[in-house]
């Protein structure tokens, strides 16, 4: 004890010998030459891209001319966490059968149950295995401007194509709030915006998508992925604005009847190849009338449910649901199971 007091009055001996700053001309000693980093006071500043963001690199001319994009579901772990191997073999179906582009962590993907983190770590992965294979749009969109920005800005600095945007939900704001929120994110990159009133509760209305077309920075506006249907639409297109239809039952009217350029589909994630054949191969309404029983099965519920159990049923991932979202009901899975004699086995053919 005597030790511990001896050491304690030596200190405060030394300490009361030490030379002592005047506190406020410390201060402005520290602060004369200070300025705000620009990122916070200039509107549109974004970090400089590193020599891999350049790399990877998409004109917005590349992003208008794809025809078939699947939003890609996310797999899942028994313990929630992504299983990466059920991913991976869903995108290179995508990639054998077509598919141009993929939306990572869309509505499909589930993007609204990761952390930002996930999202964006999920974007890198794609971009770093299929990038040279297929085109990677991130939704990194958010009804948070702040959000939205920061999470882009990540999208594109591990590499992805385009993003995908959704206007601003449950607190929603006016035209003039889309037109300045939509406008901080297309600075930034090749961007296709989502419209999608049945989500969101709020529809963005042509005037928004024309004023956005003209302001500085529309050569990034590389389309809209439109939900309202298609007179809608035709809307755009007669203002030269690209289209890809939101709606699997009706993307193949909206692709030869109404000028769309393609589909952001759901379906695809099931059968790619025939989606494929759908935006590409001409009118074909036999193709898409056989398709619509399956189009109509995976709406039933709300999207991804039906999607999710369809791809369980299969095999193809794992029984494994993030809430709120649970697996279509046993009574509407109505999976037809054969017996031994409908099969018919043939010896000559």
């Amino acid at each position: 004890m005597a030790t511990l007091q001896s050491c304690s009055v030596c200190l405060r001996e030394s300490a009361l010998t030490l030379p002592r700053q005047h506190l406020t001309d410390n201060y402005k000693s520290r602060t004369a030459n200070w300025r705000s980093p620009q990122a916070a006071v200039l509107p549109n500043f974004h970090l400089p891209m590193r020599s891999f963001e350049i790399k990877n690199r998409t004109s917005t001319e590349e992003i208008k001319s794809l025809r078939l994009i699947t939003a890609i579901k996310t797999p899942y772990l028994p313990d929630g966490r992504f299983d990466l191997e059920a991913y991976d073999a869903l995108v290179n179906v995508q990639i054998k059968n077509g598919a141009e582009g993929v939306i990572v962590g869309g509505t499909t993907g589930e993007g609204q149950l990761m952390s930002w983190d996930e999202h964006i770590m999920l974007i890198g992965h794609t971009i770093n295995c299929y990038g040279g294979s297929i085109k990677v749009i991130g939704n990194t969109g958010s009804n948070s401007t702040r959000e939205a920005v920061h999470a882009t800005e990540q999208g594109f600095a591990v590499g992805m194509h385009a993003a995908l945007h959704i206007n601003p939900y449950y607190g929603k704001t006016s035209l003039e709030g889309l037109v300045s929120h939509f406008g901080r994110v297309l600075s930034m990159g090749p961007t296709i915006i989502y419209n999608v009133p049945s989500r969101t509760g709020q529809d963005i209305p042509p005037q928004v998508i024309s004023t956005l077309a003209q302001s500085a920075n529309s050569a990034n506006l590389a389309g809209v992925k439109e939900c309202i249907g298609n007179d809608r639409i035709k809307q755009h297109i007669d203002k030269g604005i690209v289209v890809w239809s939101g709606n699997d039952d009706e993307c193949h009217d909206s692709r030869w009847n109404h000028g769309a350029t393609g589909v952001i589909s759901v379906t695809s994630n099931l059968v790619p190849g025939l989606m494929r054949d759908l935006m590409f191969g001409g009118k074909n309404p036999s193709l898409n009338a056989k398709l619509m029983p399956l189009i109509e099965w995976l709406f039933q519920e709300p999207n991804p449910i039906g999607l999710n159990t369809a791809l369980a049923q299969l095999g193809v991932v794992r029984p494994v649901f993030r809430l709120p979202y649970v697996p279509l009901p046993f009574a509407k899975r109505d999976v037809q199971v054969l017996d031994d004699h409908d099969f018919i086995v043939l010896d000559r053919y």
